[in-house]
Formats: C-alpha cells, structure tokens, sequence
C-alpha cells in the first residue's frame, strides 16, 4: 500500500528508497506517455475553438491533431521535450513520493489518525505534490517551451533555452504560472492520493503486496483516480500552461492566434471571453487518457519498485539471520 503502513514496519523503506521509487517509476511512466502529453499541450495552447463541425484552429480533435504533428513534424515531434520532461518527472516523483511516505508517517506518529486512511491520503499527497512543483517548475517550464514549438525551433536545446531564457525574460521567468500550477496541483494530487486509497480498500479481497492480480489492481485504481482527479481539477492546468508560454508568441503562431495575459485573472477572462466555457477545457480529452495512463502507471511503477526493494531487504534481512545462526 502507498504511504506509511504500520503493519510492514519490518520491511520499513526510507525516504531515500521512496525517492528512488518514485523517480524511476516517473521515469518510466514519462517515457509511455509523452505523445498524448505533446497533444494535451497543443490543445491547450490553441486559442481558437476546437471543433469539427465548425473548424476554427488547427488542431480539431485527437487523432486529427496527431496525424497533423505527424506528417507536419514527424514521430520524434512526440516526444518534443522530453529531456526536460524526464527530468521533471524523475525529479517530480522523487520529491513527491518521498515527502509523502514521510508525511505519513509523521501523522500516524505524532497525531490520533491512522495514516492509511483516505483523508489523510488527501492532505498529505496535496502538500507533498506542492514542495514537488516549487522545487520542479523551471523543467515544467521548459518542458512546455519544447512541447509547444512546431516547424519554427526557438530553442536548439535544453542548455540553449536556459540560457537564452534567463537572459531575455529573466529568471523569474522559470517560475511562470506558478499560482495556478499551485492552486491545480494541491488538489490534484490530493484527490489522486484519496482516490487510490478508497479505490484499493474497495478491492475485496484485499490484494496481497507483490502479486499480479494486486499490482493490476494498482493500475486499474490509479487510472480510475487520475481521470476523476483530472476532470475537477483541468481548468487550472490549462491557465498554467497559457501562462508557462508568455513570451514565447513566435514559436506558438505556427497553429493559430497568441495572446499576452497579464496574470491569472486576467487570463480567465480572456477565455472565458473569447473561447466560453468550453474553453477552460480545451484538451481534455488527450488529458483524461493520459491522466488514466500516467497515473495508472506511476502507481503500478512505484508499488513495483516498492515491492522489488521490501524482497531484496526481507532476503538480505533473512540471509544475515540465517548466517548469524550458523556461525553460533
């Protein structure tokens, strides 16, 4: 099970071993997932309406918007940055998983809760989701300037667009959208964390740790999580993602109108304005299947590489046993 669990603390991991965890399992789930993760972002950054009775901008659905990056950009274009992308998640997941074991455990020591409970979960997945992004915005940042470029490269590579970034636009350029990735990731991450938890104690029987119908079930659990969480929480990583690429209008005309948004709010109303409703979640379908897929993933990853940690440390446990009874 995620997060602290009393009843395992002879197998007990550190903070170290959850961050490796969790940083392979981001690493992993990133590689899988990246094309729909470039077809979110272009979505997102479109400012015309998408539809297919009345086409206004590019990209009009998803399997239109891949053939279209497809035959326009090749196949590598799915996976336009993704070195800043598999920093972002190696790091994202190390952070965040890490601070969410100890978390855990610091409430089930130091308060009356039981640390496998869901609200627990959800208080604790949201804080450790927020150090995760203080610490992992500017590689988000980057990750979108890549996404989002087309036939015209801005950018040749990641050292060029630190540099060329921090010189023209400044550094705190690398903390753009900041608010609402806040204010989206709490959340989001929470309810990720909550979900899983109320979804994995209504498995019956409870799946035992290591075997594969308990590992499916971490699939099947965390993919049901991310597309509720996702659906709430999507206006905001929308608002981020408009905000991420202001500066960047050059690179983004190659699919339709740019804007320039002053903050957060004003960024709102010019959506709301100028696209309505729909246009707070523009994207979600490519986002409900990679929030299946990505989260799905990283939860069957990190239990994966949790279990493959907790044998290796059970049998070095049990040999150094089994050796200090045969030297008595």
């Amino acid at each position: 099970m995620v997060g602290y669990d009393p009843g395992a603390q002879g197998a007990a991991l550190s903070p170290e071993e959850a961050a490796l965890s969790g940083s392979a399992a981001g690493m992993v789930t990133r590689a899988l997932i990246s094309p729909l993760d470039v077809l979110k972002i272009r979505f997102q950054l479109q400012i015309e309406r998408v539809s297919s009775k009345r086409p206004e901008g590019k990209y009009q659905g998803l399997f239109q918007a891949a053939r279209c990056i497809y035959s326009e950009e090749g196949l590598s274009a799915f996976w336009k940055g993704h070195v800043p992308a598999q920093l972002l998640s190696i790091c994202f997941g190390a952070v965040q998983f890490a601070s969410f074991e100890f978390l855990t455990e610091v409430v089930h020591k130091s308060t009356l809760y039981d640390s496998q409970t869901a609200g627990v979960h959800f208080m604790c997945g949201g804080v450790s989701a927020c150090s995760a992004t203080v610490v992992c915005q500017p590689l988000d940042i980057l990750r979108t300037r890549f996404a989002a470029q087309g036939e015209t490269r801005v950018y040749r590579n990641l050292r060029h667009a630190v540099s060329t970034m921090w010189r023209s636009e400044g550094v705190l350029t690398f903390y753009r959208g900041l608010s609402p990735t806040l204010l989206a990731v709490f959340p989001y991450a929470g309810l990720q964390f909550f979900f899983y938890n109320v979804f994995k104690k209504l498995l019956t029987p409870p799946p035992k740790s290591g075997n594969a119908g308990g590992l499916l079930g971490s699939l099947l659990c965390g993919s049901g999580a991310g597309m509720i969480s996702k659906t709430i929480t999507y206006p905001f990583d929308l608002f981020k993602k408009r905000l991420q690429v202001g500066g960047f209008e050059a690179a983004r005309a190659h699919f339709g109108q740019v804007r320039r948004y002053r903050g957060l709010v004003d960024c709102m109303a010019q959506i709301a304005k100028e696209e309505g409703v729909r246009g707070f979640f523009k994207g979600l379908s490519p986002s409900l299947v990679k929030a299946a897929l990505s989260t799905g993933f990283i939860f069957f990853w990190y239990e994966v590489f949790l279990n493959a940690m907790r044998n290796l440390k059970e049998r070095r446990r049990t040999n150094g046993f089994t050796k200090d009874l045969e030297g008595r």
